[in-house]
């Protein structure tokens, strides 16, 4: 072998080791893999926005289908001279739009990227809805027509019909039958659905038609799409037949079951049992609705998991066609700690067990639940009577000596030390139990959801961070209250010559898993109230006291303070009656009556129908970079 040679295999094999070459495979020249290129953009769609909070500065109004790159930016040079934070997010929780394109970009002239952001995403055809997300902002939406390309819109919608209800043995509909439409466009968007009965006029299809009278039908339906395109019309025959002699309705009850605490909350979990039964036709389904939401078929035990309160309906129907009225069950779920935090009625993991003032010694042990002992002593609540209280801890740490956690001297202790403690005689709290008492233990209680962050502070207080961009809020995860007096001081904290935006969430459900409302966030923002804290002198139309989005406070009634100085602040909620205290004043009172719609107008926004919970979560809201605020003192007393 020649000295060049030997060289030439030996840089071969360094190559190899440090992995700049591969050794090829028997027969093929050596192959090195390469990473997919993914394809280029086709076109750029950019939003711009500014100072006005009613609507975005420029927006696009057509694209085509396919890979896109998407700009938003808010900055000075679009507008924005006063550090307004917005967002540009797409819509996917309306089923009228397309809701393929996960997009949520929050832009503000101070932030990170100067205001601009950019991103790629790919589009189908069909229609986007985009809005901005902070409230208040809910004027800044629009709708993007996406189509396929290659030329105009000429395929009409594609529509289908569904015929359902109880039938008898030769397929008529029995009672009634309810007929549903549906339509769809991959090209412009579905623009109108229509349906007909018999020869009768077209008419707009905006919900399932019921037919209860009996007779042959023959329901004739179309639909078009924005570029004008008619699909062909079609229709379902079907007849309705009278209920046998049989007219009695089934009969439903359920039972409710899981581990209970004192005040009959259960922990956790409720597991709720069905059952129907129908001395005619027989039973032919059971339906049950949770939490006023559609009635769904009854298959198996409803479990119920998320805390907070709860409603079950449960109704059947015969094979005769009768339907019985719905019948409802009501119950509380304890919340948990965290995830996976245990399910326990209060939080205390002091080292020993400590039941009002008095200190037994006993080990605060963890027990089979994960709840400690204290914990389920539960000394902080207000107890109606001393002999109630004494009773409750009897059975507590009987259950636990015969669990092994106490023995028999520590059983003693802790009912002596009960005993001992005057809980439940007349004024022994005041009520009062914090939250946030200033120091991180009690810091560490709440749980941060959606964008922003809080800090606790050398001064006992939790300010809302002014470099995590993002609207969110801090909550109280470890229970739900119903009638409450909640007292905490707030104080402005916001740079320059600006006001901070935040608030005080109240009585909404747990973020975790929300079946409706997937951004933690927006769980409050939707199904609970914000008590708003805002006195910006223009701006948003709700400022301090005010039940954002229902009831408003103006600036003159807001008790407006100098900013920088702390102010005490009550929320008081009795029943569905709200009552606002700043600095002692009743500023505001609410009446949280059904059927009144948030304004301005919010598309997937419930109403105070969806926000008439009995009991709920408090959270503290953080608005942006720009909304420094701090609280201090959070404590609560139940009514």
């Amino acid at each position: 072998m020649t000295p060049r040679h030997r060289w030439t295999v030996l840089l071969a094999a360094l190559l190899m080791l440090v992995g700049l070459t591969g050794t090829a495979a028997h027969g093929r020249p050596p192959t090195r893999p390469t990473a997919p290129v993914p394809p280029a953009a086709q076109q750029t769609l950019t939003w711009t926005a500014g100072d006005d909070i009613t609507k975005y500065t420029t927006a696009p109004t057509t694209a085509v289908a396919g890979r896109t790159t998407i700009v938003f930016e808010n900055s000075t040079a679009t507008g924005n001279t006063m550090g307004m934070p917005h967002t540009l997010t797409f819509d996917v929780s309306d089923p009228k739009y397309n809701n393929d394109v996960q997009l949520n970009i929050m832009a503000n002239p101070g932030d990170a990227q100067g205001g601009k952001y950019t991103t790629e995403v790919t589009l189908t055809p069909g229609i986007y809805r985009y809005h901005c997300t902070i409230p208040g902002h809910e004027q800044m939406q629009g709708v993007l027509v996406v189509t396929a390309g290659g030329g105009p819109d000429t395929t009409p919608p594609e529509t289908s019909a569904t015929v359902d209800g109880v039938r008898n043995e030769a397929g008529a509909y029995v009672g009634g039958a309810t007929v549903t439409v549906a339509a769809s466009d991959t090209g412009s968007g579905v623009a109108t659905v229509e349906y007909a009965v018999g020869g009768g006029a077209f008419q707009p299809y905006t919900a399932p038609v019921l037919f209860r009278e009996p007779g042959t039908y023959q329901v004739r339906y179309r639909a078009g799409d924005k570029a004008g395109n008619t699909a062909a019309e079609k229709s379902a025959g079907f007849t309705v037949v009278a209920p046998p002699g049989d007219t009695t309705p089934p009969r439903t009850s359920a039972t409710t079951e899981g581990q209970r605490n004192s005040d009959g909350e259960y922990l956790g979990r409720a597991t709720v049992t069905v059952t129907a039964t129908d001395d005619g036709s027989g039973v032919a389904s059971v339906e049950y609705s949770l939490d006023g939401g559609p009635f769904l078929a009854y298959t198996a035990p409803v479990v119920v998991d998320r805390a907070g309160r709860h409603t079950v309906a449960h109704r059947a129907t015969d094979r005769a066609g009768n339907t019985s009225e719905a019948v409802r069950v009501s119950f509380t779920v304890a919340p948990g700690g965290g995830v996976p935090a245990p399910n326990c009625p209060e939080w205390d993991e002091r080292r020993t067990v400590v039941v009002g003032t008095v200190d037994t010694g006993v080990p605060n042990r963890v027990t089979r639940n994960r709840c400690t002992v204290n914990e389920l002593i539960e000394d902080e609540k207000d107890w109606s009577s001393r002999a109630l209280f004494l009773k409750h801890v009897r059975a507590v740490t009987a259950e636990l000596l015969a669990d092994g956690v106490l023995d028999e001297r520590e059983s003693r202790a802790v009912n002596a030390a009960a005993d001992a403690s005057g809980i439940g005689t007349p004024g022994h709290h005041s009520g009062y139990r914090d939250l946030f008492d200033g120091t991180k233990a009690s810091f560490d209680r709440w749980r941060q959801a959606g964008g922003g962050a809080f800090g606790l502070t050398a001064d006992g207080a939790m300010t809302s961070s002014s470099m995590v961009p993002g609207m969110g809020m801090l909550w109280f995860p470890r229970r739900t209250y119903d009638d409450f007096s909640l007292k905490l001081r707030f104080r402005d904290d916001a740079p320059g010559t600006g006001n901070a935006n935040g608030g005080v969430f109240v009585r909404f459900p747990s973020v975790d898993d929300h079946p409706e409302e997937p951004r933690p966030e927006w769980v409050a923002i939707k199904y609970g109230h914000e008590i708003q804290i805002l006195d910006r002198p223009d701006g948003d139309l709700y400022k301090t006291g005010s039940v954002y989005g229902f009831d408003r406070v103006g600036l003159g009634g807001a008790g407006v303070t100098p900013k920088g100085t702390w102010n005490d602040y009550e929320i008081r909620v009795v029943g569905q009656h709200y009552s606002v205290f700043r600095n002692g004043v009743l500023i505001n009172e609410f009446d949280n009556t059904g059927g009144q719609r948030f304004f301005p107008p919010r598309a997937d926004d419930p109403g105070t129908d969806g926000r008439r919970y009995a009991a709920g979560h408090i959270g503290l809201q953080v608005h942006g970079t720009a909304d420094v605020i701090s609280y201090r003192d959070v404590r609560i007393k139940e009514l």
